[in-house]
């Protein structure tokens, strides 16, 4: 686990611990070049795995070679620049009243910058030491960081809690086990659509229209979203939507609260605290509201299928498109239902789209390729032409304006500038 530090890792070390049937780990490495976090969540991570009584070795280090040495399996966690950068990404934005976000618009693009470069460097270390381990990507952007590895030729797949957050909420709205939910979810990463809610596997029961009549306001609720929205939709949307349907109003919201990047600050701050200290055997309860809700369970179930174990046969990722979206290139990344074993992930076919969403992704996907383009190359004029691309911006004056800042926010982080 490359980014093993991060004081989200004890949520995976419980997945982990819990899930052992479905996934035997005998050695679980954790790498990251922060010594001191990486040694107080090593420590929390061997008493979680003792308490539960996993027989599973947990090792440190801030070798990634080492780490990654004779691995079936790496995840990469990261974060280029840590929650320091994310506030920056979430802020300067709203100077030119745009969306200040970690993983879209301005934000999510500097992250990209910054994220892209160090990825590969890790993906192509692992294929000197190790070639034939699969890469589980966690890192957002997951979508332009998984094309990225796939474009390298890297056995990758990209991972996103989202869906499995929402099987998991409409399991609990209609009373059935999680495994019984089936998603039509349909995508990019953190731009996506339940188009279907089925019962039972990928032909079963749509019982979408009864979950929105039923639940519908507990639905858009969650999303902080209008109901009547949701329901003229007649979908359920990513939250992450909210930031194209609402974009003016989210910007006024965030003009007028601590930013997101704060808020974790302070929080890790707290659990780091928490996990120094050698009585803690267990996840804190403050690590529920850190984010990435399910993970562990999603990561367990691909890295369990990907390894030929007992994962789940259909499961929402992010890897090729190959034809699925007939309105994309081959290679763009899509974030959809997928057959996932050994070989690997294969998309599952999907119903004509909405032009209202297929438009979109269509955008996006142009954008996202302009983006990889500037993170594998560099140069004003890239990261320019990504932003005037991309909706959340999309007009020449904020665009020459967010690029200065963007490069004047990272410039420690980008080779080229």
């Amino acid at each position: 686990m490359v980014g093993g530090g991060s004081t989200y890792t004890p949520e995976l070390i419980d997945g982990f611990a819990r899930l052992r049937d479905t996934l035997p780990i005998e050695e679980l490495v954790l790498v990251d070049p922060a010594a001191d976090r990486l040694e107080l969540v090593g420590g929390l991570a061997r008493r979680i795995f003792a308490k539960q009584g996993h027989p599973g070795r947990i090792v440190t280090t801030s070798d990634v070679d080492a780490g990654v040495a004779d691995a079936d399996a790496v995840l990469l966690q990261l974060r280029v620049g840590g929650q320091a950068a994310r506030q920056q990404d979430e802020t300067w934005p709203l100077e030119c009243g745009c969306v200040g976000q970690e993983t879209t618009g301005a934000g999510g693009l500097a992250k990209a910058l910054r994220t892209v470069p160090v990825v590969l460097d890790i993906a192509e270390r692992v294929r000197r030491t190790n070639p034939n381990a699969w890469i589980i990507d966690f890192t957002n952007p997951v979508g332009i960081v998984t094309r990225a590895l796939l474009q390298a030729g890297h056995k990758a797949v990209g991972l996103c809690n989202v869906a499995i957050g929402f099987q998991r909420k409409f399991a609990a709205h209609l009373g059935v086990d999680p495994s019984q939910v089936h998603l039509d979810h349909v995508g990019l990463n953190h731009l996506t659509w339940e188009l279907g809610v089925r019962l039972g596997g990928p032909g079963g029961e749509n019982v979408l229209p009864k979950l929105l009549a039923e639940h519908g306001e507990a639905i858009a609720d969650d999303l902080h979203m209008p109901q009547t929205l949701v329901d003229r939709l007649g979908v359920v949307p990513s939250y992450y939507l909210r930031y194209y349907y609402q974009h003016d109003a989210v910007v006024r919201e965030l003009r007028t609260k601590p930013s997101r990047a704060a808020e974790v600050a302070a929080m890790e701050a707290e659990l780091l605290k928490m996990y120094g200290d050698p009585a803690l055997d267990e996840k804190p309860e403050l690590l529920a509201k850190r984010g990435g809700a399910f993970y562990s369970e999603a990561a367990v179930d691909l890295a369990a299928s990907l390894l030929g174990g007992g994962g789940s046969p259909y499961q929402v990722v992010n890897t090729h498109n190959n034809g699925t979206l007939p309105f994309l290139p081959d290679d763009a990344v899509i974030e959809v239902q997928a057959s996932v074993d050994g070989s690997g992930a294969t998309p599952l076919a999907v119903p004509a789209l909405d032009p209202l969403f297929s438009g979109l992704i269509a955008n996006i996907t142009a954008y996202e390729d302009l983006a990889l383009h500037a993170a594998l190359h560099g140069g004003r004029d890239r990261v320019f032409k990504a932003l005037l691309a991309h909706p959340l911006v999309g007009q020449y004056e904020y665009a020459e304006k967010l690029t200065d800042d963007l490069v004047a926010h990272n410039r420690e982080h980008l080779a080229w500038a």
